[in-house]
This record gives structure tokens, sequence and C-alpha cells, in this order.
């Protein structure tokens, strides 16, 4: 068995929705991700941007509070995702997201 799951909280950037060919409803966020950790007993500051995708009708009841400003926690899999131009990065693909305080 492999294992792939990521958990993240952070600041939402920017989000937008839309429906796919087949009818299936997806929103899609940038995710500004900052801690502080620790790392060979030296303080380390973390900071990245992933692109969050959920999709399907669980998320219908959260998706319009997620605006650019909005704290999340967000937790699913990773995968490779390849654009028009070839380019390949890592996105989450969300299993559970929770608004933060």
């Amino acid at each position: 068995m492999t294992t792939n799951h990521l958990a993240l909280s952070g600041r939402v950037l920017r989000s937008r929705a839309f429906d796919s060919p087949a009818g299936i409803h997806h929103t899609v966020l940038q995710l500004e991700h900052k801690s502080l950790r620790v790392e060979a007993d030296m303080q380390r500051h973390v900071y990245c941007v992933i692109q969050v995708i959920l999709s399907g009708p669980r998320f219908d009841s959260v998706t319009e509070k997620l605006k650019a400003g909005v704290d999340i926690q967000v937790s699913g899999f990773i995968a490779l995702q390849q654009n028009r131009n070839g380019q390949s990065r890592l996105v989450l693909h969300a299993e559970n997201v929770e608004l933060k305080n």
C-alpha cells in the first residue's frame, strides 16, 4: 500500500469555479502557506503556494465562502498536473476543507 496524504493550512489568494465537460463542478484555489518549523535544531521559515482543487458536490456548501483572504485547512492527496504548455506542477486534490477563524 502506498501513502499519499497532505494536510496544509493557509490563506486563499484567489479562487475560481468552473464545470468540466462531464458536468462536474470544480473550484480551484491558490493557497498560500507560511509557517515556522524546526529542522536540524534550527528554526526555518517555510513559505509555499500550491494549487488546490475541490471537485464535486460535496464541497458545494463551502465553495462560495472560499474567497481571497480566507484562512483554511485542507487535506487530500497530491498529483502531478500538466498544463497546455507541457509544464508540470504538484497540485493538492482536496478531500476535506475547514474554514479557520
